[in-house]
């Protein structure tokens, strides 16, 4: 799978890549790059924009191709920890199916950072600061990083995937009175 757009990152190369909205202003622009996307060998994409907040393009992918919304507001975090959780078990199933995964948000820094960081700190054993660490190393892969160069954007963003493994090992933890 090569780079399926300019402005993306490989979070897992060759299966799973991680940027902005695929859409463009033009809906013709919009169709020429979900297209170059799809035949870069995106089979699944995630978006994690709201609803009402850009120009739709699911209506441009082949019927084999997934389209997700998991929405969460921009510039913000994930309303709850199961949104997040859903979000990555979402990934994860997507890449055990054998599909080329691609997460966005609209500009592919904010709330794309933090599902990706919270997803380097659940699947590659990294906490706080280090999860951050490894973020910034991929994000540096994106030339957009060069005018923007922190991923995630928000003191709040990053303050939650730095929290990440916290929170997750709270989830694992069985409920008193419950055996385990």
């Amino acid at each position: 799978m090569t780079r399926p757009t300019h402005f993306s990152y490989p979070v897992i190369p060759d299966r799973f890549y991680a940027g902005e909205y695929p859409g463009a202003k033009s809906a013709a622009e919009g169709q020429q790059k979900v297209t170059a996307m799809v035949q870069a060998g995106i089979t699944a994409f995630i978006d994690l924009t709201e609803a009402d907040e850009l120009a739709p393009y699911a209506q441009w992918l082949p019927s084999q191709v997934v389209h997700e919304r998991h929405p969460i507001r921009d510039v913000s975090i994930p309303s709850d920890v199961s949104r997040t959780v859903g979000i990555l078990a979402s990934i994860d199933r997507h890449l055990s199916a054998g599909r080329g995964v691609y997460l966005h948000c609209w500009g592919g820094i904010g709330r794309t950072g933090v599902i990706v960081g919270c997803g380097l700190s659940s699947r590659q054993g990294l906490q706080a600061d280090a999860a951050l660490t490894r973020l910034a190393e991929l994000w540096r892969e994106c030339p957009k990083s060069a005018r923007r160069p922190q991923s995630p954007e928000t003191a709040e963003q990053r303050r939650y995937v730095q929290d990440w493994h916290i929170v997750e090992a709270a989830l694992s933890k069985p409920s008193p009175g419950v055996a385990a």
